[in-house]
């Protein structure tokens, strides 16, 4: 397909009357959006709609392209109707819109020219709970005032989980693209080091990379910041951060301490700069996490690298789909935990051990944008811990053809 924006009839109504040039998410306006409703079609009006469309952007994709399309993803294809005239009873759409969420794969192939867009690959659409790495604009078919749905779409993929992903699109027409000049795509896209002169891009992201809390930590850069440990000196950095926390500072002895746990929980280590300042352990089960093993040096708890600690840990086990965070706080640090809305429940039980006294606290947690689940692209749930917001070398593999070496290998052999 290359035809993908189709222009209105007249200029888009925006707030001043003039079809200048605007921002894109300037669409996004109250006003505007009163008038008009985006709304998920049914199956036959979707087929209806495509079929007006193929008349004015020839090369459409078929309807069976794009149920498989809205299968994968469901926040892909939307119906336009003017306010007035739609009946949630029997909704029937007056224009269409359609984005493709890209994965990194996805983008890849895209800004390569090797993306087929009248016939998706599905492996290339990321899923509702994925953050895309690019939104192509599929196909916009919307006349007149109806153009000004595109603020709606937009309100759609400015969610925390996409607000500041990238928009790419193709014109086929001066007209199209004047349109999307006016609604300030600029002509040559670029994507991690990828360009592509004939494809418009509108640039979304912050220039600075983004890192969740668990994943900040980078060679070279200024503290406090936080890493997953991953390896045998990770772990030991974390024995000896808390040896010189627990052991030499609390007297804990060495049993208690190191308490036959740790090869069974994702530790975190904070760092000051490069060096390794705090760190805190996390055990999950069936229906709760439960964050433990706080540990800073003495020398850098002027700092937030406690801070850090925590809300890194509460991310990453909220990221992993728990809402219920458990831990046994000393007594004297109950302030300190409840800052981050942990909370002495009814029936808490008071213990002591390793000669300190603890209560059991608890959070709940509302549920995380991006949590994994069943569901999500599997590649995500098969990458390093921690590190699901990149690909990693199982996600470049999958652009490998299916050789089964070793079963080839024996077959040939017999």
């Amino acid at each position: 397909m290359t035809v993908h924006v189709t222009p209105p009839d007249t200029a888009p109504h925006f707030d001043d009357g003039r079809a200048t040039r605007h921002d894109i998410i300037d669409l996004r306006s109250a006003r505007l959006a009163r008038h008009l409703v985006l709304f998920t079609p049914m199956p036959t009006d979707l087929e209806r709609l495509l079929d007006e469309t193929r008349v004015a952007l020839p090369g459409v994709a078929d309807v069976s392209v794009v149920r498989r399309v809205m299968t994968a993803n469901p926040d892909t294809v939307f119906a336009i109707a003017r306010r007035e005239r739609y009946d949630a009873l029997s909704p029937r759409g007056e224009g269409l819109t359609a984005i493709l969420p890209l994965n990194e794969a996805g983008m890849a192939a895209l800004l390569s020219g090797t993306f087929d867009a009248s016939d998706p690959d599905i492996r290339f659409i990321a899923r509702q709970h994925e953050r895309p790495a690019g939104i192509y604009l599929w196909v916009i078919h919307a006349r007149g005032r109806l153009a000004a749905a595109v603020a709606l779409m937009l309100q759609r993929i400015s969610t925390p989980l996409c607000g500041e992903v990238d928009l790419y699109a193709r014109a086929a027409t001066a007209e199209g693209a004047d349109y999307l000049s006016g609604m300030g795509f600029t002509k040559g896209a670029a994507w991690n080091g990828q360009r592509a002169p004939g494809l418009y891009m509108f640039r979304r992201s912050k220039p600075a990379e983004r890192l969740p809390p668990y994943d900040s930590h980078r060679p070279g850069g200024t503290g406090p910041s936080v890493a997953v440990a991953r390896s045998m000196e990770d772990l030991s950095r974390v024995i000896a951060l808390r040896a010189a926390v627990y052991m030499a500072e609390q007297a804990c002895p060495y049993e208690e301490e190191f308490d036959g746990n740790d090869l069974s929980a994702t530790h975190l280590i904070g760092y000051i700069g490069d060096e390794p300042a705090g760190c805190l352990r996390i055990r999950f089960f069936a229906d709760f996490a439960k964050i433990e093993r706080l540990a800073v040096r003495a020398e850098h708890r002027n700092t937030r690298m406690a801070f850090a600690l925590v809300r890194a840990g509460i991310e990453l086990a909220r990221v992993k789909g728990y809402r219920r965070l458990y831990g046994h706080a000393q007594k004297r640090l109950v302030g300190f935990w409840s800052r981050f809305g942990f909370r002495v429940f009814e029936g808490a039980q008071e213990l002591v051990f390793s000669d300190f006294d603890y209560v059991e606290m608890l959070m709940e947690a509302e549920p995380h944008p991006q949590a994994i689940g069943i569901g999500v692209d599997p590649y995500v749930i098969i990458r390093p811990e921690g590190r699901w917001h990149r690909a990693g070398a199982l996600d470049r593999s999958r652009t490998r053809a299916v050789t089964r070496p070793s079963i080839d290998q024996k077959a040939a052999a017999r």
